[in-house]
């Protein structure tokens, strides 16, 4: 079965399952500039499902016309089966209580301990104050902070008061958690430590989780599924494995950069579209393929037909994705026909790049 075929089929499995966030047709313009461009999608219950583009995209627009802060001109969106678009502000403040919001700068009030900020939403509810600090207890064991309940914002490190972000937005017990930029002012290893504490979050409480990212590596560390927004549009959709394996369009090829092999630059630099002795191919597999014998059997059926010049593999939600590049020899040309044509039947998405001039 070919590979990228079948993430579609996978990709499909979400629409079974009940839908927590569906946009249909959804438009927003700020004067003449449209921030978001009909954008149409759908979130499952339980799913984390990252929305990346570069600054400027419309991101930040659509996370906050999610939670009622912007209102679209056009379209509709559904929270759990509410369409919000039309609802005025007394009827979206119950509506808000079942969103939970994470921010880049962690908006914690320096004046208050730690338990304080958390309770602080069930406060404004009205939740009586012992119920509302033993919530924020059990949040704090949560997000592994037990000893900091007593504690102030100023004596936290940036992981600790994501932390405590985190469990703010969780005191409500949301239905679905929108994270803006939560990562973006942390160091690589907190990072890693947020992400692994979301993941572990929605797996505990099959939470709904919407990330908005201008970084591929969050995607690929945390999300089910992922969306590619440019210019208010969604260019690119599926599941995380596939989009990495076999991205469509430009902007996320260009996203995917630094962290899918790329040729190296000093070949690069010197391919023409015309003339030399090799052909520089990229060969992307994903799935069986990208971890079986496929360049040893190359070899055993069509000997000195090419040579390995750089690549590698990677597990992405469990599935082998991998890249790689090789050269051709282009002096016969029915051999450099027969290796595309090889690599195609097994499932390879193959592209020929250029002409090595070095080998002219």
């Amino acid at each position: 079965m070919n590979s990228f075929v079948s993430a579609a089929a996978i990709g499909a499995k979400h629409e079974s399952l009940e839908t927590v966030v569906r946009l249909t047709d959804v438009y927003r313009r700020f004067g003449a500039t449209p921030a978001l461009d009909g954008i149409s999608l759908s979130i499952a219950k339980g799913e984390i499902f990252g929305i990346i583009g570069r600054s400027g995209a419309g991101k930040s627009t659509l996370i906050r016309c999610l939670n009622g802060l912007e209102r679209a001109d056009r379209g509709e969106i559904d929270i759990e089966g509410r369409n919000i678009t039309g609802l005025g502000e007394r009827d979206l403040q119950p509506l808000r209580q079942r969103i939970g919001m994470i921010f880049q700068h962690f908006n914690l009030l320096s004046a208050k301990t730690v338990e304080e900020n958390i309770a602080l939403p069930l406060k404004i509810e009205g939740v009586a104050k012992a119920e509302r600090l033993k919530r924020a207890r059990e949040l704090l064991d949560l997000v592994g902070l037990s000893d900091k309940a007593r504690a102030y914002p100023a004596s936290l490190s940036g992981g600790q008061k994501q932390r405590v972000g985190i469990a703010r937005a969780l005191a409500a017990r949301p239905a679905l958690l929108l994270s803006d930029e939560a990562t973006s002012a942390l160091d690589p290893e907190t990072t890693r430590s947020i992400l692994s504490l979301l993941k572990d979050i929605n797996r505990k409480l099959g939470l709904t989780i919407v990330l908005i990212t201008h970084e591929m590596e969050v995607i690929r560390t945390i999300a089910d599924r992922v969306a590619v927004i440019d210019a208010g549009k969604i260019v690119e959709e599926g599941q995380v494995w596939s989009v990495f394996a076999n991205p469509q369009t430009a902007i996320t090829k260009s996203l995917l950069c630094g962290i899918r092999p790329q040729l190296p630059d000093h070949i690069a630099a010197r391919l023409s579209q015309t003339g030399g002795r090799e052909a520089i191919i990229s060969v992307d597999l994903a799935g069986s393929e990208a971890q079986g014998a496929l360049f040893a059997d190359l070899a055993a059926e069509l000997p000195q037909a090419f040579r390995l010049v750089h690549g590698g593999i990677d597990h992405i939600q469990s599935q082998p994705v991998a890249r790689f590049f090789i050269a051709v020899p282009t002096r016969n040309l029915k051999l450099a026909g027969q290796v595309q044509q090889f690599l195609t039947a097994r499932s390879a998405r193959v592209e020929v790049l250029g002409y090595d001039t070095d080998h002219a």
